[in-house]
């Protein structure tokens, strides 16, 4: 389908749609209108093509002979294609996603979207100009140079309170949605929280995500072992709930309301308000599940004891199992120690070449950690270069998922970067780090899940990073064959490389560009923050040099390279370590 603004969209029928033709509801069903345009709809079942509203409605008030024999044919044809489509096509009736009144929803149930507009350079100017750029060697090393002493060091107290009590007063159960650096967020709050309540700690159920689609367990990602014994004289924490309790089972809570479950915890509440209302229920039934449990716990008036257990669970018990470890240890050695040749159709580098020469350099490489998947992109509301046939799909997106409540939309695309609200491109970032004096020479490595716009999107970034790397470049399959599709396993690995880079720097807030400051912070590790208002507004000056556009990023990015910022009120202890979990030295 070719409408008014060129977008192209082929719809394919699904079984309410054919039903409909066999039995006359086709009638009802019109195009309408998208906006402010009427669009075309080619049906791929058929044969019928609808090219405007009014046409459609004049064809429908006027039936003529031949008409009505065609549409006798048409529901001989629809009845045939009703059986033979789902032993044709199986996958061709399944649900596509949440339902709406909206026609942007009926749209996007009913169609599979194809945007064919690929993504272009939005800053054409400044790409031919970083591309043509030279980094002198002074300043070259400077991007390399490890972080100065900042007077803090990590220092995890023991506190004369925190003694583990004799008795328990019952199980704690808690159930984390979210992706894997909320999820980790929440089993530290989950060890607190069971801390307060002098309670015993079930190993936190992860919910499997609706976006990333990973039912990934505890057990698959963290190293249980490890785990309960760095925590053993802090909180008892068992694997599995004894017999007694088995029944508290997510799937029973699903089905009724149940005495046993905590659904009110506020976000962000105080641990006044468990011992209120959570540990009434530990004392009537000996089991309290608390779902959902994200974001459960504050961040200011907590005690001390309690602040150094969740910095504790952070960066002392929470490790990976040792096959992420290992495949992340693989990466950093093939980016540190880079070979040409490869192996096998994933791109894999020679294992006994890299291992022979480990210990012969000391290249360095960066993290970038792009997340611009197609829900962050449509939450945002902006403008991404991709015409008018991209604007079309995000916001039908918007509609079908969040029912257009997103409070972005109101604003155009220019005030939205002017305060900084756009998550960077893969071209912004790249001109960024091009301009603080990161040239072609440098070892990139994109710490990614899928990014909106296929390689088409990234072209621009890896014009200005030639030696650009991810997972799959960097190994082979029968490497990756252990968490090759895994979205929670293939962040745990980006985790553990991000851990071990140079440098890092994340195209976006959020929970992983959260979780890697506080990480990086504790352990004094150069971490670029963009600043992210500065650059929405340099991207809307269209007639800004290089020179000038650089100047400027290097000027605001000064101190955005790692430096200590105190953790101020209701700010998160997980992004600001100190001075909760360390000390000055």
């Amino acid at each position: 389908m070719e409408g008014a603004d060129g977008f192209r969209l082929r719809a394919y029928v699904r079984t309410d749609l054919a039903a409909g033709f066999s039995s006359g509801r086709h009638r009802s069903l019109r195009c309408g209108k998208v906006g402010a345009r009427d669009w075309s709809f080619r049906f791929l079942v058929g044969g019928w093509r609808w090219r405007r509203r009014g046409a459609f409605a004049a064809a429908m008030r006027q039936p003529s002979s031949s008409y009505q024999y065609h549409s006798q044919r048409g529901a001989v044809y629809a009845a045939l294609l009703v059986f033979l489509l789902p032993a044709l096509w199986p996958g061709l009736f399944s649900p596509l996603g949440h339902a709406s009144p909206s026609i942007f929803s009926m749209i996007a149930k009913n169609v599979i979207l194809q945007e064919w507009n690929a993504p272009k350079p939005m800053h054409l100017s400044l790409l031919k100009s970083a591309v043509q750029r030279r980094i002198a060697n002074d300043k070259r090393s400077d991007l390399w140079s490890h972080l100065p002493s900042q007077g803090w060091r990590p220092c995890l107290r023991s506190s004369s309170s925190s003694a583990l009590p004799m008795k328990s007063r019952g199980y704690v159960q808690v159930f984390l949605d979210g992706g894997l650096n909320q999820q980790r967020m929440g089993i530290c709050d989950a060890v607190a929280v069971a801390k307060i309540l002098n309670a015993t700690l079930i190993i936190p159920y992860l919910e499997e995500n609706p976006v990333w689609k990973d039912s990934s367990s505890f057990e698959d990602i963290f190293d249980v072992d490890h785990f309960i014994d760095v925590l053993k004289d802090d909180i008892r924490i068992i694997r599995e709930l004894p017999k007694e309790y088995s029944w508290s089972t997510r799937e029973y809570y699903a089905v009724a309301i149940r005495a046993t479950r905590v659904k009110s915890a506020p976000v962000h509440a105080s641990p006044n308000w468990y011992l209120e209302n959570v540990l009434p229920v530990l004392q009537s039934y000996g089991i309290a599940a608390i779902s959902p449990f994200s974001h459960r716990l504050a961040f200011d008036n907590v005690p001390e004891d309690i602040q150094l257990l969740r910095c504790k669970v952070n960066f002392q018990a929470l490790t990976f199992v040792p096959h992420i470890n290992a495949l992340g240890e693989t990466l950093v050695k093939r980016l540190r120690h880079p070979l040409h040749s490869h192996v096998g159709t994933g791109g894999g580098y020679l294992r006994e070449i890299v291992d022979e020469t480990f210990d012969r350099g000391t290249g360095k490489f960066i993290v970038l950690h792009l997340r611009f998947d197609k829900d962050m992109a449509a939450h945002s509301a902006c403008d991404f270069g991709g015409g008018k046939a991209e604007k079309l799909a995000l916001a039908k997106y918007r509609q079908v998922i969040w029912q257009g409540r997103v409070m972005n939309s109101q604003f155009t695309d220019e005030e939205l970067r002017s305060q900084g609200r756009c998550p960077l491109t893969p071209e912004e970032i790249g001109l960024l780090l091009a301009a603080l004096g990161f040239d072609s020479n440098t070892r990139l490595y994109l710490a990614s899940h899928k990014v909106y716009g296929g390689e088409a999107r990234i072209s621009a970034l890896r014009t200005l990073f030639p030696l650009m790397e991810d997972k799959k470049s960097l190994a082979t399959k029968e490497e990756l064959a252990k968490v090759d599709g895994k979205a929670s396993l293939l962040a745990a690995v980006d985790y553990f490389v991000s851990m071990q880079s140079d440098v890092f720097i994340s195209a976006s807030p959020g929970n992983m560009h959260n979780a890697m400051v506080g990480h990086r912070t504790y352990e004094n590790l150069k971490t670029i923050r963009p600043s992210m208002t500065l650059l929405g507004q340099l991207f809307l000056n269209k007639s800004l040099t290089w020179t000038e556009f650089e100047q400027a990023v290097q000027l605001g990015h000064r101190n955005r390279q790692g430096q200590i910022r105190l953790r101020k009120p209701k700010q998160s202890i997980y992004t600001y370590p100190a001075p909760d979990c360390m000390c000055e030295a």
